[in-house]
């Protein structure tokens, strides 16, 4: 199949619309339903990042994107009890393979803006993977093959009409790629740069200069991720995820900013007083997820107030206030951050360091370089000049 019709380009208006090859065959076949414009976005920028991942860690791979940006990857490394809980797979029977704790993981960082995703899968699809990913408001998953018990679970999702695509995981594409603006055509090389290679922390001006293996491992996931993150982007990593990202921002310090308030919203979200919120039977799980995010903010009475919480628990929890936020905060550790490009001025490493950031990875080459080392020196933060940036549009 060299092309394939779709129903409209990024909105209904934008009509005719396709994907297709100039030579050789689509490396696709869509399984089931009838994918979008934006949903084949999402998919294919989504596959190159988990077949990254999966490259530099030789572990299965997961990434949940929305709008053509990661909300989430991960690796499958195991989840702690902890981690079950607040991703709600808690309550699951069978065993969580390695590649259904990735997409666990990849889902669950940032539930809010996980919500309504496209999935990529660095591995065949299994049973325990196409179980998690029926349970969430999802609007497809690209993957290499998939089992047939998983393609059992997955038709069933909505009702039928759920899109999975199967990619040729062999397929190569040309080393020149082309896109349209406005009528024009633009042309670049691939951006084929490899992101674990060791080299990548040798050059450390920092004066920690310790990377655990973990962090580097971490460090290399947020690279990975940031090189399919529309830009400015950067993107906190603890334990092989992503935890926050900050995608789109014209500001290097909203970036950081953003991906900061995600990655403390994750944290929070493992504080006792959260995980023991009391909710009603049967609630929804989008509904759950909301509630959660406000009870977490300074909107909090928009949840507790009389009236309010009646329609979420079943007796009103105590408000999480502000001193037992940042005194929650704080415990966070060992956090890894990424940047696609360099950062301008310290500031970004002050917030960074809020969020439990203590080793960080950019491309350095800002005039103010020697402010940027200072802040990282006055909080012991082992930090590496890559020399490569990876803006993505």
């Amino acid at each position: 199949m060299k092309e394939l019709a779709l129903k409209y380009g990024c909105n209904p208006n934008q009509k005719p619309s396709r994907i297709y090859m100039t030579e050789g065959e689509l490396p696709i076949e869509v399984l089931n339903g009838r994918p979008g414009y934006i949903n084949f976005l999402d998919a294919l920028n989504g596959w190159q990042l988990v077949k990254e991942l999966k490259e530099a860690t030789g572990m299965p791979a997961a990434t949940s994107f929305k709008h053509v940006s990661p909300a989430g990857a991960a690796i499958g490394l195991p989840l702690t009890d902890t981690l079950r809980k607040i991703y709600f797979v808690d309550d699951v029977q069978i065993p969580l393979s390695p590649l259904a704790c990735a997409y666990a993981r990849a889902r669950g960082a940032d539930r809010m803006s996980s919500y309504g995703d496209f999935i990529a899968l660095s591995d065949t699809c299994d049973a325990a993977t196409a179980t998690l990913i029926k349970r969430e408001v999802s609007d497809g998953v690209i993957a290499p093959g998939y089992t047939e018990e998983a393609l059992e679970i997955l038709r069933e999702k909505r009702k039928g009409t759920y899109y999975f695509i199967k990619i040729d995981p062999d397929y190569v594409p040309a080393p020149v790629e082309h896109k349209q603006v406005f009528g024009i055509t633009f042309e670049q090389g691939r951006n084929e740069i490899k992101l674990n290679d060791p080299a990548l922390f040798e050059n450390i001006p920092t004066a920690n200069k310790t990377f655990t293996e973990e962090a580097k491992r971490d460090l290399m996931i947020a690279l990975i991720t940031l090189k399919y993150t529309q830009s400015n982007s950067v993107c906190y990593v603890k334990d092989g995820q992503a935890i926050g990202i900050g995608a789109g921002q014209q500001s290097r310090i909203h970036c950081t900013r953003l991906a900061g308030n995600k990655a403390d919203i994750w944290w929070l979200r493992q504080h006792p007083k959260v995980m023991s919120l009391p909710f009603v039977e049967k609630i929804r799980r989008a509904d759950r997820d909301n509630t959660i995010d406000i009870y977490i903010s300074d909107d909090y009475m928009d949840v507790l107030a009389d009236g309010e919480w009646q329609k979420f628990f079943t007796e009103c929890p105590e408000p999480l206030t502000r001193e037992e936020k940042k005194e929650w905060i704080a415990q966070n550790t060992n956090v890894a951050l990424g940047s696609d490009a360099f950062f301008p001025f310290g500031d970004n490493i002050e917030r960074a360091h809020k969020s439990g950031v203590q080793y960080v990875a950019q491309a350095g080459g800002s005039v103010r370089d020697d402010h940027v080392i200072a802040t990282c020196d006055k909080y012991g933060i082992a930090m590496a000049f890559t020399g490569i940036r990876l803006f993505h549009h």
